[in-house]
This record gives structure tokens, C-alpha cells and sequence, in this order.
């Protein structure tokens, strides 16, 4: 227990579990997801695509920021859940700016310009945090002060001089700022922090999968809102429950669960480093994509829905056509880089089915929309079972591989006796 005038927070142990505060916490990025979303759907072009992928990853990072300090400090002792529920109203201030960031003129104030310094607000809130719940910790210090001058400073200024600017120069600033950003942990994320907790690291990760999940099945009842309950519509909104259902059975029943195991069996260096590669960098691609997919399924369900002015056979058209099998491609190949990395094992199925999402957009373009949804789900569904039977084999593979040693270290150590 961390105790004095500076600081009463509790330290977690090696049995820590996500706690009421951290799902708390949670429920403000449930509503800045639901923005990211929202902001792309307004004008759905490649580069308001690009737009909010970076504001996803800004925001991503603010979450990250506070899953690794809740696995060294108890969200829910004093000093750190008043902190968290700043940071929340922070965040949230920063979700009602997200629709907008990239309009020229929406009068009030300036939102990219509230959107950087909150996100700045949110990051030295975490430095200082940190560096308050750990007063002996000489190692995590150190790595804390290459974070603010690596990770913080350098980002910051190019997104407060992005903000002088309207569309594509404030993009590939932010964009600038992002990859600075993510470089910077990536240098000095080898050493210093600490996960104690490795079943609490996974399980918050876990959480933010099945919110951004949620995400998708909230695009498509906004997509169907005020027009008339149909069979086509009854339809669609099964497809996409399938659709989600399985991206949730990949994760959880297929390589989420390997990931934990490796990141418990690991300590020290190795384990800080199999924490930021698969959680804090990988876990990215899983959110992002099923992100832009809810975008596609929004699209589908407001043109099934509206026979006003669509009919059943009516494709998906230009970036939303690409977004719908975009975003899984994004994900299954997220989910193919952290079986990799936790196995080492080539996942032959999630690659060519990740590839094949990112190569789909032009025949999406060329089939009812609707139809193009139940195929999709189709594929996610069957991709679980060959992925899964692939790692059934690969596992029986290595139990035979290993029985065949232990036969032929028999006789040899028979013979030695």
C-alpha cells in the first residue's frame, strides 16, 4: 500500500481482477467510439476514413494510458479514481468534439484545438499519476521522463500546429503526431513499467474488444432508426448479430485466450514488452476494424431499411462498400500478428481471410447490399472453425512431437543405465 500526504492508493496484486471503477471508466469511451464512428458516417470519403483512425488512435492511447496504471494501482483507491473520473470528463468533452474536428467553421469554440489540449490534459494527468504511485520505483521514473520528452512533448506540438490548419495539412500533421507517438512508447516501452497483473491486463482488453463490438450493434439500430420494422430489415440485423458474433468467438474462443496464457507464462522485460506489442500496439487493429466495419453495417441497414429511396438490390457504393469487409480484413489481420507473436504459429486462415476483407471492397459494389452482409458473416463464421481446427492441429502436432522425444529419451537412458 502506497500511503502519505502525496498520494493513498493501493497497490495491486499478482490476483488483481478489473475492478467497478475501471468499467466505470469505461463507459466514456463507450460514447467516444460511437463518435469515431459517427464522424466518418457524416462524410464517409477515404479521408475522413484516414481522419478518424487518427482520432481513434489518440483516443486509444488515453485509454491505454490508465489500463497500465490500473494494473500497478487500484482504480478504485482514493487519490486514483478521482483522477480517472477527471480524465473521464476530459474524455468526454473530447467525444462531443469528434464529429466535427475536420469541419472548417462550427462556430463556439475551437474544437481541434479542445480536442489537443484536453488529450494533452490526459496524458500528463497519467505521467503524474504514475509517478505519484510509485515514489521508489527509480527504474519506472526514469522511463517516465523519456515518455514525456519521447511520446508527449514532440506529438503535442504537432497536433496544437495542426490545429492551424483545415483538412489535409491538420491530418497529416495528426497523422505525424500519432506516429511519433506510438514510436516514441515503442523505444522506451521495453523496460521501466510493470504489469503485475497479467490476467487484470488481459481481462480490460477483453472489455474493450466487446465495447467496441457493442459499437456495431449500436451503428445499426441508429442505421435503421425512424423507419418501419421489415423482414428485410429483421434480416439484416441478424446478419449483423452473426457477423459480431463471430469476430467475438475469434477473439475470446480462438487467440485471446493464448495471449493471456503467454503473457502470464513471461515476467520482468519480456512480459512489459509481450504487454505492449500485443496489447497496447495489436489490440489497435482489433478496434479499429470492427470500427470501420460498423460503418458498412450502418450503410446496410439504413439502405435495407429505407425502400424509399433504395431498393433490396442496391449495393454498397465507394468507402462504406470498402469498409464493411475493410474492417474485418483490418482485424482478422490484428488477430493473425497476435497469434504470431504469442505462438509463433503462422495463421495461414486469418492472414488470407484478412487479406481477402482488404481486397473485397469492388465486389461488395456489385452485390445487394444485404446479401453482401449475410456473406461476410458467412465467412467470419466459418473462418472461426478453420482457424480453430488449424490450432487444434498445430497443438496435437506439438503433443506428438513432443511424445516422439520423450520415446527416443527412453531406450538412450535405458542404455546409459
Amino acid at each position: 500500500m502506497v500511503t502519505g500526504r502525496r498520494a493513498r492508493m493501493v497497490a495491486t496484486a499478482d490476483d488483481h481482477k478489473v475492478t467497478a471503477a475501471e468499467l466505470f471508466f469505461d463507459l466514456v469511451f463507450v460514447y467516444a467510439i460511437t463518435q469515431v464512428t459517427a464522424l466518418m458516417a457524416a462524410s464517409p470519403t477515404p479521408t475522413r476514413v484516414v481522419g478518424a483512425m487518427v482520432v481513434l488512435a489518440l483516443l486509444w492511447w488515453c485509454w491505454c494510458c490508465f489500463a497500465w496504471l490500473g494494473n500497478v494501482v487500484r482504480a478504485d483507491s482514493g487519490a486514483l479514481f478521482g483522477v480517472l473520473v477527471t480524465v473521464m470528463a476530459v474524455v468526454f468533452v473530447v467525444s462531443l468534439a469528434v464529429p466535427e474536428l475536420f469541419a472548417e467553421d462550427t462556430g463556439g469554440l475551437p474544437l481541434p484545438l479542445v480536442f489537443v489540449v484536453s488529450y494533452g490534459l490526459v496524458r500528463v494527468l497519467h505521467l503524474v499519476s504514475y509517478r505519484i504511485a510509485t515514489p521508489g520505483d527509480t527504474a519506472l521514473h526514469r522511463t517516465l521522463r523519456r515518455t514525456a520528452l519521447l511520446s508527449v512533448v514532440p506529438p503535442l506540438a504537432l497536433l496544437l500546429a495542426g490545429c492551424a490548419y483545415d483538412g489535409v495539412p491538420r491530418l497529416l500533421l495528426w497523422l505525424g503526431a500519432v506516429v511519433l507517438d506510438y514510436g516514441g512508447i515503442y523505444v522506451t516501452g521495453g523496460s521501466g513499467w510493470r504489469i503485475t497483473a497479467p490476467g487484470h491486463f488481459a481481462e480490460r482488453h477483453g472489455l474493450i474488444v466487446i465495447i467496441a463490438l457493442g459499437e456495431s450493434i449500436v451503428a445499426m439500430g441508429v442505421g435503421v432508426a425512424d423507419f418501419p420494422l421489415t423482414v428485410a430489415v429483421i434480416g439484416a440485423c441478424a446478419a449483423g448479430l452473426l457477423l459480431s458474433a463471430g469476430l467475438w468467438a475469434l477473439y475470446f474462443r480462438r487467440f485471446g485466450e493464448p495471449a493471456e496464457h503467454r503473457l502470464g507464462a513471461l515476467d520482468g522485460d519480456d512480459r512489459t514488452r509481450f504487454a505492449r506489442d500485443v496489447y497496447t500496439f495489436l489490440h489497435l487493429p482489433l478496434v479499429a476494424g470492427v470500427v470501420l466495419c460498423a460503418l458498412g453495417m450502418k450503410k446496410v441497414l439504413t439502405q435495407v431499411a429505407d425502400t424509399g429511396h433504395y431498393g433490396l438490390a442496391e449495393p454498397l457504393h465507394g468507402t462504406v462498400a470498402w469498409s464493411l469487409t475493410g474492417g474485418v480484413g483490418v482485424f482478422l489481420l490484428g488477430a493473425a500478428a497476435i497469434t504470431l507473436r504469442s505462438s509463433g504459429r503462422r495463421p495461414t486462415a486469418l492472414l488470407v481471410g484478412g487479406a481477402a476483407g482488404l481486397a473485397a471492397g469492388p465486389l461488395v459494389q456489385r452485390v445487394p447490399a444485404l446479401v453482401a452482409l449475410a456473406l461476410l458473416a458467412a465467412a467470419v463464421l466459418a473462418l472461426v472453425f478453420a482457424h480453430g481446427r488449424g490450432a487444434a492441429d498445430a497443438e496435437e502436432g506439438g503433443a506428438d512431437a513432443d511424445a516422439d522425444t520423450d520415446a527416443g529419451a527412453e531406450p538412450a537412458s535405458a542404455a546409459g543405465s
